[in-house]
């Protein structure tokens, strides 16, 4: 028994919740990755997993051992990469998460000139606005916007986007366009709220290096960003959006950006990855690279003033 590809097993199986799931990653044998896990079991001489045709569990054993091994496995991988060519061309697969409109907007148009970099590196990239679970997941890296972050989990901070308060034409001909925020009486928005922790978003102002809130009525609210921009466009009341994600419609007039004096606070960009990942070289590279990519000269998505 490789005991050390067992151990990747094993931790692949917890990450992900199940054998099936596990096989399919690692692109093994079903059957192996069973055999694999019994024999490590036998190994040790304690059961690691409780399985049931309904659920899988780690045992009290299991849960102690599988911290263990993630250690292990990353400072295994880390010294491979110090006597390797993985070194300077580090290889595999490396498992993203990022909002869909950071993806489609400014990750993938770049990407080309990362894979350049580094053309043995396979990349998984999920689009998602909904906090995704690192480690049960199997996701190495994630990128998010905001400020309410995991404890857990290592921050890179990348940027700070320029955010902008938004509303369609054909809005703005009905209900008035505001001048201040006292304007904004009568007026509507759109809700953003969470769908996983359940919680809503108003519009917030930065008033004096101050943030003030500001609750409109609301006649629709979502759960996506690119649902959030459709209903303003459609002409259900004003938004708040990062710069980049609206600068089309801005330069288009497919959308109006108001209170220009009064903007939104800004958003950090931060790049998130458990504790274990950070000796990962196919983690930091990609890291790295999202530093450089958010500094180059001219390379300004994330300032209103760039475009408008």
């Amino acid at each position: 028994m490789d005991r050390f590809n067992a151990m990747r097993v094993f931790t692949r199986i917890v990450e992900l919740g199940g054998f099936a799931k596990a096989a399919d990653s690692l692109q093994l044998p079903r059957a192996s990755v069973t055999i694999l896990i019994k024999q490590l079991e036998a190994h040790l001489g304690v059961q690691l997993l409780q399985r049931t045709t309904r659920q899988l569990s780690l045992t009290l054993d299991g849960a102690a051992y599988y911290p263990r091994c993630v250690r292990l496995l990353a400072d295994l991988e880390e010294t491979e990469a110090v006597f390797s060519a993985a070194r300077h061309n580090p290889k595999g697969l490396l498992r993203m998460d990022m909002p869909s409109g950071i993806g489609r907007l400014i990750v993938i148009p770049a990407l080309p000139d990362f894979t350049a970099r580094y053309p043995l590196i396979e990349l998984e990239i999920g689009l998602n606005d909904q906090p995704v679970d690192l480690i049960r997941e199997g996701v190495d890296c994630v990128l998010r916007g905001g400020s309410s972050l995991d404890d857990s989990l290592v921050a890179r901070p990348l940027v700070m986007l320029d955010q902008v308060t938004c509303a369609s034409p054909e809005y703005l001909k009905r209900h008035g366009t505001p001048q201040c925020l006292a304007d904004l009486e009568g007026h509507q928005m759109v809700e953003y709220f969470s769908s996983s922790s359940g919680k809503r978003f108003g519009l917030e102002f930065m008033v004096n290096e101050q943030i003030q809130l500001v609750d409109l009525p609301k006649q629709v609210a979502v759960n996506s960003a690119d649902g959030y921009l459709a209903a303003c466009e459609a002409g259900y009341g004003l938004v708040q959006t990062p710069y980049y994600h609206v600068a089309r419609q801005l330069k288009e007039g497919r959308l109006i950006e108001l209170l220009r004096e009064v903007p939104p606070p800004a958003m950090p960009l931060t790049a998130l990855y458990p504790p274990h990942r950070q000796l990962s070289r196919r983690v930091r590279v990609f890291v790295d690279w999202m530093v450089e990519l958010c500094a180059l000269p001219g390379n300004d998505f994330y300032r209103r003033d760039s475009g408008s």
